[in-house]
């Protein structure tokens, strides 16, 4: 352990007061619990990093109570305390504590469906590096969630500083751009930020609070100011209606894919996505599976049309999660059934061999399906690429750059566009220039569609590994 590691345990083990002090990490870790839970799926294994007093402990515990825990931090004092506030929690899974730095994890071992942490992340000397080392820990279809201060916290400080001509301790943090850039590779993630204004009760409680929650090391190279310059800086950070302190909160979250394939959605419904699924299947003798069939009081299912057009056997074909027959959303089409769909349990269905899979989604990406979850939820929890199939005609540039817009502010990776109907060169330039997302193929209107056709269309295509 390097000796910054070493001052920051000592610092954090020693704050006696830190939940007196710890306002805004109460908050934030009840925030991150939210969005863990909007987030779906039941992990079975779950790691803490960064436990501190066991905030974020004791809502996994409440969230998760059959799930085996472990909460881990560089302090063991702040160890210890998480686990104490875990002795009143009652649930099936075990619990185990570790002294760990979130920098050197392996200890921990793997195999992980929820790793976690709040507001420690901007500890970590080397971000990319530490989350690619915890992704490699989790699961297939596992996720990170973390939170952690983000570009503008402590703003008011640091002007105060400035003013002074004196250098503000406090580190920078990353704007949310920044933290994007680091998520590793071969799954899908995203930030949202939120700013919360904390209202010390004057502005030396503000600096000795720091030091109650153990977070006044100053980043390195940059020495404390003198006694008399810091009472100047007191002074200067009281306003008539008191103190303001900002807090730059981002969360992020993370998936790894629980398998290699492709999720297919549209720009809308009737655009194309069942032929483009055949023809992937087709072209990667791939797997074929649609959640939710609808419409089937009018029409055939679309598991039946893919099964046909792609000579699909049955080893091949995923039986659909619901099958309802009214031809609207999945959300609408069950509320006639009186069915409420179970989106929490729903998984990809486990892999046959070494074969891709393809997924078939129902409308677009905003289409609901639950109460509390629309199609874009589902894609995001499976964290497959997205190959989105739009009509070429006029119109399709608005619907397919607000598609694209939708699923990369939700850290979606997108594989590539299908075009269908007659050539649009206009269409094809917007989408690569203005969505940043290259066009797979163009498939050419077709009065009749039959296996012979798809199997040609399925030569438009690339191969699963060139995406």
């Amino acid at each position: 352990m390097s000796v910054r590691k070493q001052r920051i345990a000592t610092r954090f083990g020693a704050a006696e007061t830190y939940d007196d002090a710890a306002r805004v990490q109460r908050l934030v870790a009840a925030r991150l619990a939210e969005r863990i839970a909007a987030a779906g799926g039941a992990p079975t294994r779950i790691l803490e990093l960064g436990c501190g007093t066991g905030f974020l402990s004791q809502h996994l515990r409440r969230l998760f109570p059959d799930a085996d825990l472990t909460v881990s931090d560089l302090a063991p004092e702040m160890r210890d305390r998480a686990l104490r506030r875990l002795e009143d929690q009652h649930g099936q899974g075990d619990v185990r504590a570790l002294v760990l730095d979130a920098e050197a994890p392996e200890a921990a071992g793997e195999g992980y469906d929820l790793i976690c942490s709040s507001l420690s992340m901007q500890w970590f000397t080397d971000r990319a590096a530490t989350l690619a080392r915890l992704a490699a820990m989790l699961a297939p279809g596992g996720m990170m969630a973390f939170s952690t201060l983000c570009a503008g916290s402590f703003d008011e400080w640091r002007r105060v500083h400035a003013a002074a001509g004196q250098e503000c301790a406090i580190p920078a943090y990353p704007a949310p751009e920044r933290l994007a850039e680091d998520w590793p590779r071969g799954g899908q993630g995203f930030w949202e930020v939120e700013t919360i204004l904390d209202r010390p009760e004057t502005a030396l409680a503000f600096v000795r609070e720091l030091r109650q929650i153990g977070a006044s090391l100053p980043r390195e190279g940059v020495r404390p100011v003198a006694p008399g310059m810091m009472r100047r800086l007191l002074r200067d950070l009281e306003t008539p209606s008191g103190v303001t302190v900002t807090y730059g909160v981002g969360y992020g979250l993370f998936r790894t894919p629980a398998r290699k394939g492709v999720f297919v959605t549209g720009t809308d419904t009737g655009v194309g996505k069942t032929l483009v699924s055949a023809c992937l299947v087709r072209a990667w003798a791939a797997e074929y599976w649609k959640p939710f069939q609808t419409g089937i009081a009018e029409d055939i299912a679309d598991s039946v049309t893919v099964a046909a057009l792609a000579g699909l056997e049955p080893a091949r074909l995923h039986p659909p999660a619901a099958v309802l027959a009214a031809p609207l959303s999945p959300f609408d089409a069950a509320e006639r059934e009186n069915i409420v769909l179970d989106t929490a349990a729903l998984r990809l269905p486990a892999a046959r061999g070494e074969r891709t899979l393809v997924v078939e989604g129902a409308g677009g990406v905003m289409v609901p399906v639950a109460p509390a979850c629309m199609m874009i939820d589902l894609i995001a929890r499976f964290a497959l690429p997205v190959v989105l199939v739009a009509r070429s005609q006029l119109g399709t540039i608005n619907h397919t750059l607000l598609t694209l817009q939708a699923l990369r502010r939700r850290g979606i990776a997108i594989a590539g566009v299908v075009l269908n109907g007659p050539p649009s060169p206009e269409a094809r330039r917007a989408i690569t220039l203005f969505g940043g997302a290259r066009v797979l193929a163009e498939f050419p209107h077709l009065d009749r569609i039959g296996p012979a056709e798809v199997d040609e269309l399925a030569r438009l295509l690339p191969s699963f590994a060139a995406l």
